[in-house]
């Protein structure tokens, strides 16, 4: 009798706690839910719906309206075969971020390597401004990254996006604390057997931190997918700047476009947390101050 009575508190409680937790989860889904069934919407529709939003109604208020009365692939048509401007935003994203990302984790594997295993003057000292960098918003850089990248005529570039991209703090803290977890007599062993420290690095050492790196891979590529201040500043051809700064025009000048756009820029960042997500757990595991 009181098993069963233990067994029915045990199972009501799951199912409280199942509920719980899919309430939860629907609200952190709502608005992935929201763009992606509105992006079936047409023009005419969204500016029935949302005039208010974009500017193309007297009405003060708007309606919350997630099913299309008529679903429609006109916005994803115009997106990707009428109006080629915006992919080629779509593509521009994706050059500078997968430049900054290969970049940064090169540099990143490289000098962790050398913080976490080489003993040099100032070691500690140096390593803990890179952290002040990290904590540091991206504004507060932004003149001097200015100042530099105009003396090196650079200004209106790409290059003048990737390269400060590249040489970001995170990256070098994040990969730091992993290759620290990498057993020294691993690297002794590899030494006797004459290797040098370029065969160690790729060798021995970057094979074991492969969670790791997977998760720099990730969280620097939602960084560097969603920048805005830096196209701004740096570049001077609108027809250069990625999708995150042209989804702003999308919102003022074709309402019937902006849920397209929003769902294309959101499914990549979404498609890569889903195929890296173990990778991506087990790697923050590795951010201690040790």
């Amino acid at each position: 009798m009181r098993r069963n009575i233990r067994k029915s508190s045990r199972t009501v409680s799951s199912l409280v706690w199942y509920t719980v937790l899919g309430l939860i989860s629907l609200v952190a889904l709502l608005p992935i839910l929201y763009m992606l069934a509105d992006s079936f919407m047409g023009a005419d529709e969204i500016r029935k719906y949302y005039g208010a939003i974009f500017g193309s109604s007297n009405e003060a208020a708007m309606s919350f309206h997630i099913i299309p009365d008529k679903a429609t692939l006109d916005g994803y048509y115009q997106m990707l075969l009428r109006r080629p401007d915006y992919l080629m935003k779509f593509w521009n994203s994706l050059f500078l971020t997968i430049s900054i990302v290969i970049g940064q984790v090169v540099v990143s594997c490289i000098s962790a390597y050398g913080f976490a295993k080489f003993r040099f003057p100032l070691r500690e000292p140096i390593f803990f401004l890179f952290i002040v960098l990290m904590m540091m918003p991206y504004q507060v850089t932004l003149v001097s990254n200015y100042i530099v990248l105009d003396q090196m005529k650079l200004i209106g570039s790409y290059a003048a996006i990737i390269l400060p991209g590249i040489f970001g703090a995170f990256g070098v803290f994040l990969m730091r604390q992993v290759v620290a977890s990498v057993p020294d007599d691993i690297i002794e062993a590899a030494k006797l057997d004459g290797a040098n420290q370029i065969r160690i690095l790729f060798r021995v050492v970057l094979p074991q931190c492969k969670a790791g790196i997977a998760s720099l891979v990730i969280l620097c590529f939602i960084d560097n997918w969603n920048m805005v201040e830096q196209p701004l500043v740096f570049l001077k051809d609108a027809s250069q700047y990625p999708l995150s700064i042209f989804l702003s025009n999308v919102n003022t000048s074709e309402p019937g476009l902006a849920f397209a756009c929003g769902v294309l820029s959101m499914g990549v960042v979404l498609l890569l947390f889903l195929f890296f997500e173990e990778e991506l757990v087990t790697g923050i595991e590795y951010v201690n101050f040790k």
